[in-house]
């Protein structure tokens, strides 16, 4: 943060401020005072207003939100020069009535002046569709609940504050409003042993990444082409799918959030939507990956309408398909089946990708790359476990686990691993799925 160019910032707030007082009959675009981006650069706060191209009533709303915990006591400074100018019965006080606080009230007051014309329309810069909302900058805070959408006070929201102001991007938490984990991953694209096909797929959406700003904005594609880019994971469990989604957000240096199907669903009309809203309006124009796990869920095929609770689920898979189209960034659905997603949704798709079991080199391969090295294997041929054991690779890995612990609790300091241990270990992972271990 870089307060010199931050306080020019706000001098220019202040001069706004300080022309409404004084010319309180005065359209806003004629005469007040300019703000030109040009002159606030090289810093957080100026480049995303220069960036965001925000226009000076924007700017001026911005910097109104932002006057509590940037320069709490602007107004109050303004207040002993001019203290009876209206624009104070418009603002809040704090308990002890010494600092005032910004409203929409007096939002409205310093675009639009005495005019009631002029006043309501600043009010669509707090529509939903507006750019300060569309970001979710802007809060309001008020003890009179019925009164909070005009004379509420005007504030950042934290996470916008760190972004915009700190250069830093707070990502939320799992949460009833944000039903969705940050994913994370120490591995690379060596260890997802997938056919070179299938890596390829994967790689081209990081391609996608990397080009898609100069096919949208340099050769002006975005009048032909809808945003973002969707793709269909699809395989039996343990293939690689959830890895594969981390990956992806590691190597674009993406944040990865994997949606919880089940806090979405609801089995009341119109909250499924009501989540879902909650859920891209918070991930829109942030550039996250969305992971939808076991997808089939919400995206799964229409039925046909027998009674009002088919008609509602129907409603809910059109009104996603509306959402996933204009949603501007990477949306991946997982599912084990392509044939359990509704064909609305897979026409839409720039990509099905699909997550075969291994294969017996690739089965070899995932032994190798991941039993520790402090194993020491007693007459184990991995080729021939490998062969002869169809596992995935989860099941692998859950393997390695299993057999690693029991080989550090058997206190053998030469770690060593018996056929047998390793054999039960595998059984286990069969018995899990109910399959027949010979």
């Amino acid at each position: 943060m870089q307060p010199e160019q931050i306080q020019k910032l706000f001098t220019h707030l202040e001069e706004v401020i300080t022309w409404r007082i004084n010319n309180p009959l005065e359209d806003f675009n004629v005469g007040a005072p300019e703000f030109k981006s040009n002159e606030h650069k090289g810093f957080q706060l100026g480049n995303y207003i220069s960036g965001k191209r925000l226009t000076n009533q924007e700017v001026v709303i911005l910097l109104m939100a932002l006057l509590p915990r940037l320069d709490p006591s602007l107004l109050k400074r303004i207040f002993l020069e001019f203290p009876s100018s209206a624009l104070f019965d418009y603002c809040s006080t704090n308990d002890n009535g010494r600092l005032f606080y910004p409203t929409i009230q007096a939002v409205q007051y310093v675009l639009g002046g005495e005019s009631i014309s002029e006043r309501l329309k600043a009010l669509d810069y707090f529509n939903p569709d507006s750019v300060l909302m569309k970001e979710e900058l802007i809060i309001f805070q008020s003890s009179a609940q019925e009164y909070v959408s005009m004379n509420g006070q005007l504030s950042v929201h934290q996470e916008a504050f760190n972004t915009i102001v700190l250069g830093v991007e707070s990502l939320p938490k799992m949460s009833n409003d944000f039903p969705a984990e940050l994913l994370h991953t120490g591995r690379s694209w060596n260890d997802l042993i997938l056919p070179q096909i299938t890596l390829d797929e994967l790689q081209s959406i990081e391609a996608w990444y990397n080009s898609s700003r100069i096919l949208m904005e340099d050769w002006d594609m975005q009048k032909k082409l809808k945003p973002g880019f969707r793709v269909l994971f699809y395989g039996e469990p343990g293939t690689g799918k959830t890895l594969a989604a981390s990956l992806l957000g590691k190597y674009t240096q993406r944040p990865v959030f994997r949606v919880d199907v089940s806090m979405l669903v609801s089995k009341y009309i119109g909250e499924t939507e009501k989540q879902l809203a909650k859920l891209f309006d918070k991930a829109e124009n942030k550039n996250w990956i969305l992971f939808f796990d076991e997808a089939d869920a919400i995206f799964g095929k229409r039925t046909s309408v027998k009674d009002a609770h088919d008609k509602y689920a129907n409603q809910e898979v059109s009104y996603l398909l509306q959402r996933i189209e204009t949603f501007s960034g990477l949306i991946i659905l997982a599912s084990n089946f392509k044939n359990n997603m509704d064909k609305a949704f897979t026409r839409r798709f720039h990509s099905c990708i699909k997550f075969n079991n291994p294969k017996h080199e690739e089965r070899l391969q995932i032994w190798q790359q991941n039993l520790p090295k402090q194993l020491q294997l007693e007459d184990i041929n991995l080729n021939q476990i490998a062969k002869r054991y169809e596992l995935t690779g989860s099941n692998i890995m859950n393997i390695i686990q299993d057999v690693s612990l029991k080989t550090i609790a058997s206190n053998d300091t030469d770690y060593k691993v018996s056929l047998e241990m390793l054999l039960e270990s595998i059984k286990k992972e069969y018995v899990k799925e109910d399959k027949i271990f010979t």
